[in-house]
């Protein structure tokens, strides 16, 4: 049959046929469309992805070889697509990670699903970054492995802060523990305490293991807790901010420490409670001193108050005394200048009186002098004295006092 007729019957033939489908009809692509249309996808994500400056978006074959570079790998890692394609990826990373086979590793790891990383990178010129690297194993439809895709972002920056926060804590933390006549720890906003460090444990006698995670009320005397005290600090110190005071703490032991206390409340940038900080120093030796101090004080200022007693007492006392042995004395010598004799009685009275106003004046006069000394103002005369006519003085005193009948004194000078 002639083709042109057989061509003719099936287009009569496709006209008489009903509809498949009640959707509309559209013309299928010219041939070679498709592929045409794929091209132009491609072409649209290579320029996406060559596009990316800040990412480092390149494809290796399965062995590792670069086969493909974006503009963000040439800006980070400073290759040209020329100097890059075509060689291993491993030239992006340290030596000594090559020597130990960090790169057939990542790949491996990535081969069996996804490699993802940080770590130091090196780039065209030597220097390093540090990098967050993904590499994302490429299978085709029945899951041969075409290659992988790999993304580079440089986190060099971030790693500088997360560093400098790292050593800045590290040393912060290094201070604390080096600080041991202090105890600095952290409590959670309910007390609970959460770091201790090596003053803490000199201090209070507690290790970390024993005291992490309990309550800090068990610092404080049972009265105070009783009175809800640890409580009511905290709540004092999340209010203003801070709380000081002195007062009496308990070790482990059970001993009491007079203690220096500072609560501070930590909040974070919106002010919420994370927590407080505590720093207690053991002051028990200094309010020991400040009593010892107190009662000297104390003590000094009584023999003070007493000296000027003594003082104002005994020249109170010495001017009657004066007149006194002054009237009995002139009275005696009236009596024998008008060539009479005293009466008996009134005699021995009065050498009665002026005896004892001498003793009277005598002991005023000790008064006096302890008053000096205790004053610094006493000054010593020696001089010669006659110790036999003193000792039968002290001897006629005493014999005076005792009781005749049982006890003999005798004086021998």
């Amino acid at each position: 049959m002639d083709r042109r007729v057989e061509s003719r019957e099936e287009a009569v033939i496709a006209r008489d046929d009903p509809p498949r489908s009640s959707a509309p009809h559209r013309e299928r692509p010219p041939a070679g469309a498709a592929s045409s249309v794929l091209e132009s996808g491609e072409a649209r994500f290579h320029v996406l992805v060559d596009a990316i400056e800040d990412y480092a978006v390149f494809m290796l074959d399965p062995q590792g070889y670069v086969t493909s570079w974006n503009t963000g790998a040439q800006r980070l890692k400073g290759y040209t697509e020329a100097e890059v394609v075509g060689t291993h990826f491993s030239r992006f990373y340290p030596p000594e990670d090559v020597a130990r086979g960090a790169p057939a590793a990542a790949l491996r790891a990535a081969a069996a699903g996804r490699f993802e990383q940080e770590g130091w990178r090196v780039r065209r010129d030597g220097s390093r970054f540090w990098a967050e690297v993904t590499i994302t194993a490429v299978r085709d439809a029945g899951g041969a492995l075409l290659g992988f895709a790999k993304v580079t972002r440089d986190l060099s920056e971030r790693h500088a802060t997360d560093e400098a926060l790292r050593r800045s804590e590290e040393r912060f933390r290094l201070l604390v523990e080096g600080v041991v006549d202090y105890a600095v720890f952290m409590l959670d906003p309910q007390g609970i305490v959460l770091s201790w460090n090596t003053g803490a444990q000199r201090l209070k006698g507690y290790t970390e293991a024993e005291i992490v995670g309990t309550h800090f009320s068990r610092f404080y005397p049972p009265e105070d807790v009783a009175a809800g005290k640890p409580q009511r600090v905290l709540a004092e110190a999340s209010h203003a901010g801070r709380y000081e005071e002195e007062g009496w703490r308990v070790r482990r032991d059970g001993s009491r420490f007079w203690a220096g206390v500072v609560i501070t409340a930590l909040r974070d940038r919106v002010g919420n409670l994370r927590g407080f900080g505590k720093v207690t120093r053991d002051l028990t030796e200094r309010r020991r001193a400040e009593e010892d101090r107190f009662r000297r004080r104390a003590a000094e200022e009584a023999a003070r108050l007493r000296g000027e007693f003594l003082s104002v007492a005994a020249h109170e006392l010495k001017t009657p005394l004066t007149s006194l042995r002054g009237m009995a004395q002139l009275t005696l010598r009236r009596y024998a200048r008008d060539g009479h004799l005293a009466p008996e009685r009134v005699a021995q009275a009065l050498t009665l009186i002026d005896s004892q106003a001498g003793k009277l004046a005598r002991l005023v006069e000790q008064l006096l002098d302890l008053s000096r000394l205790e004053a610094g103002r006493l000054r010593l005369e020696p001089r010669d004295t006659d110790l036999g006519a003193l000792i039968a003085t002290v001897a006629d005193v005493f014999r005076a006092r005792g009781d005749g009948d049982r006890i003999r004194l005798e004086a021998r000078a």
